[in-house]
């Protein structure tokens, strides 16, 4: 750990979809050193026990540390909500930022008081993780969380647009419009998510909100850094894999929106 503007920020994830976030902070902190690593040899942390995804992500964290970094996101909203706590304490005084947070506060910002959609995956849903953090910030909001796994497949398949990335996103929204919920903000609770957004945002109701995780990540890590933001040149970029570097350069390629080569993509065991 350290406050050098040389250090890097580290960020992990199960897979790819963390590369959205890894982007977008990229975008807005141009100068920063990045490391990324994706554990996709346990991948989706989904599937797993509470006891598994807070070890792994305790084991992703220990392999960032070795890289020296001066902060760390949790680019995975299931090891956000399991968890980022436990991480926290074990790892103070450096930051620990989640995906979660972030994107509560951003849409309770813009609709105090208002009906919340949160788009996710399984988990997150039966975490309940955004619901309790809206209800923490905002009482009087109301909250609906619906699990989006075809969004997921969607998005690792480069199907992100076209007809059959917004009749899938149509079928999911018309189950929330015959419950009659209508939300005020739609929440891209998934990393993998925020490549769907235009079609999501084409398919609401008109004058709904779309909070993006991942960009609202990465101006809470821009505010964590405040004035010890690298500046100058580009950062450099360094990315771990747990297994499939192939696939990851191909898939994650089209999440970080520029050609990945497979030998840049550095395979590491936790």
């Amino acid at each position: 750990m350290t406050d050098d503007t040389q250090a890097p920020i580290g960020i992990f994830d199960s897979g790819v979809g963390g590369l959205t976030v890894l982007k977008a902070i990229r975008a807005r902190l141009p100068g920063e050193h990045l490391v990324y690593l994706g554990d996709t040899a346990r991948l989706p942390y989904g599937t797993k026990s509470p006891a598994s995804i807070a070890r792994y992500a305790e084991q992703a964290t220990a392999r960032l540390l070795d890289e020296d970094i001066r902060l760390l996101v949790v680019a995975c909203n299931t090891a956000s909500a399991v968890a980022l706590e436990a991480l926290r304490a074990a790892v103070s005084p450096l930051p620990v930022i989640g995906v979660v947070e972030p994107g509560a506060e951003a849409a309770v910002v813009a609709r105090p008081g208002g009906r919340h959609l949160v788009l996710a995956t399984e988990t997150t849903v039966r975490l309940g993780a955004y619901r309790r953090a809206i209800a923490r910030l905002d009482p009087a909001a109301e909250v609906r969380e619906l699990p989006c796994e075809l969004l997921v497949a969607l998005a690792e398949e480069g199907w992100t647009e076209g007809v059959e990335a917004e009749s899938v996103v149509r079928r999911y929204l018309a189950a929330v419009e015959q419950s009659d919920y209508h939300p005020d903000s739609i929440i891209l609770g998934c990393t993998h998510f925020p490549l769907l957004r235009d079609v999501i945002a084409a398919c609401a109701p008109a004058g709904t909100s779309i909070v993006d995780s991942a960009e609202t990540t990465a101006r809470f890590v821009e505010s964590q850094l405040a004035d010890t933001a690298a500046k100058g040149v580009r950062g450099a970029l360094k990315l771990l894999a747990t297994d499939g570097a192939s696939r990851f350069a191909r898939v994650g390629g089209q999440f970080l929106g520029e050609r990945l080569e497979e030998s840049a993509i550095e395979i590491v065991d936790l």
